[in-house]
């Protein structure tokens, strides 16, 4: 298969031409703050169904909505609470999602045949410019999950999406260029149908940051009842085996944060000043071990009550494998 073409960082006419190919109901990989996303109409049920193919994805898997302004709220969802859109109104352009009550717009094929729909709104100025060009030419939004095999380790450059999907992705589908995704990790996703919110994904929106709106009903990412992202117990994953809060052994690779030592015969992948950095950089230094051909890769995790759950969290689930 004819591997698909990158997209300059800076064409207005790539934008351009990558809303379009949208349109037409190809692919387009593009960034966002959080991880790169593999994008299709998300009206369109046969460019949908490309996206869980090229990903090997579970049909019953719900999709992430995603669009230019809070304007798509009341296109893609109903009933939406005060405190939906107070949230929305804070954090969004930004690494949040929330979950409303579908409208007639989001048919089974976005929401797994759940009733219930997931929306975003990015900061990365190239999705916005792709989200807000696309709805020029009368798109409604696009349906984008992160730009990665089912399971595992999320692309956070566009180099990472070749590698992960190009031999899957057809000559037609395109890969924006956009540098690398400054947060690392993927979007916090918040339950807002009920009274209180609550946290189904953890992220960079923290716990703090949604209370500063609205009090957090509970943080509850085991939902077996309800379908979302990133909620199945083996998850974000590489072929190396991760070990977690460990001393590293002579011949393992090892992330942690630069005042931790690095033991004899250990290969350290990343040393990060802070725990932003190290969101940032997790996913790129996963897929180093990878290449590196490393059997065990050793990481320890930051503790912290902010991003450090989100990343307890993607580890949690990386350590058990694909």
């Amino acid at each position: 298969m004819t591997r698909p073409q990158f997209l300059s960082i800076s064409s207005a006419e790539a934008v351009q031409k990558a809303a379009e190919l949208l349109k037409a109901g190809h692919l387009v990989a593009f960034p966002t703050e959080t991880v790169y996303g593999l994008g299709a109409d998300a009206t369109n049920e046969e460019a949908v169904k490309k996206i869980y193919e090229v990903k090997g994805r579970p049909s019953n898997h719900p999709l992430i909505v995603h669009a230019s302004s809070i304007n798509t709220l009341e296109v893609w969802a109903q009933d939406i609470s005060d405190y939906a859109i107070d949230l929305a109104r804070r954090y969004w352009p930004g690494p949040m999602t929330l979950i409303l009550k579908r409208s007639e717009l989001a048919k089974d094929f976005i929401t797994g045949s759940q009733d219930s729909v997931g929306i975003r709104v990015p900061s990365h100025p190239i999705a916005l410019a792709l989200l807000t060009k696309f709805e020029t030419l009368g798109g409604l939004g696009v349906a984008a999950p992160s730009a990665n095999r089912f399971g595992h380790v999320s692309s956070t450059s566009a180099q990472d999406v070749h590698v992960e999907l190009g031999d899957y992705l057809s000559a037609n589908d395109f890969i924006l260029e956009g540098g690398k995704s400054e947060v690392g990790i993927e979007s916090t996703i918040i339950d807002c149908r009920y009274a209180k919110p609550a946290i189904l994904r953890p992220g960079s929106i923290t716990v703090a940051m949604i209370n500063s709106v609205v009090k957090v009903e509970s943080i509850n990412m085991e939902h077996p009842q309800f379908r979302v992202s990133g909620n199945l117990e083996k998850h974000y994953a590489p072929i190396t085996k991760v070990i977690l809060n460990k001393t590293p052994k002579s011949g393992q690779a090892y992330i942690a944060v630069s005042s931790f030592q690095t033991p004899e015969g250990v290969y350290r992948i990343s040393a990060p000043t802070n725990v932003d950095e190290f969101a940032r950089n997790l996913y790129a230094g996963m897929r180093r071990a990878d290449e590196l051909g490393f059997a065990e890769l050793v990481i320890e995790i930051p503790e912290g009550q902010g991003i450090e759950v989100a990343l307890l969290d993607r580890l949690t689930k990386a350590a058990q494998g694909r």
